[in-house]
């Protein structure tokens, strides 16, 4: 695991309140072994008809493939609390989320996979996602430690809980990393316990 202070990549917005995760990855996804094939199902129903034909979402659009960041608006990652939800957004290619809120589970299953959720205010939220559709090819970056976006010369400010920020700049938001990392000090409490 390692720290994560700093990305760039192209953005991509997804309109829309209340994207749940039932949008997200279709309960009939949620059947597989492993997360490896879950990329290909994000946001399925909303992309796709029944037939298998495109509805033209734009995800698929030509001018967003390759995108790293989802922006879009409030209540992100609502519903039911599936961990295949964020799984399927990292396996699609996607490395975080800039919405005006998320759904507290959603988030810290987010959070548990490296995929930082940054909280940014309606109005700021909305000039970069016009930004992005108008500039679709231009990278932004962002910086954990400054709480800033950076597009086309324009700085945009967010927040997120401080101490999901500590644990990113600490490589330290992964539990299952940090217990296997400390197995020998486990070994001795469960030692000591039995």
């Amino acid at each position: 695991m390692s720290k994560i202070t700093k990305m760039s990549g192209r953005g991509i917005y997804v309109q829309g309140n209340d994207i749940d995760t039932d949008r997200i990855i279709p309960a009939r996804y949620l059947k597989c072994v492993t997360f490896d094939e879950l990329g290909p199902a994000l946001f399925y129903d909303e992309r796709f008809h029944d037939s298998g034909e495109s509805k033209g979402h734009v995800l698929d659009m030509q001018q967003f493939k390759g995108a790293e960041f989802i922006i879009s608006d409030a209540n992100f990652g609502c519903g039911s609390s599936r961990e295949h939800a964020p799984q399927a957004i990292q396996k699609f290619g996607f490395k975080a989320i800039i919405a005006e809120s998320f759904a507290e589970i959603f988030h810290g299953n987010c959070t548990t996979l490296g995929i930082p959720c940054l909280i940014m205010a309606k109005d700021a939220r909305s000039a970069l996602a016009d930004l992005v559709q108008d500039n679709p090819q231009e990278e932004m970056f962002f910086d954990i430690e400054t709480m800033q976006i950076i597009m086309l010369n324009q700085t945009f400010g967010f927040t997120m809980k401080e101490s999901v920020r500590e644990a990113f700049l600490s490589a330290s938001y992964d539990p299952l990393d940090e217990l296997m990392q400390n197995a020998e000090a486990v070994a001795q409490v469960a030692a000591r316990l039995s």
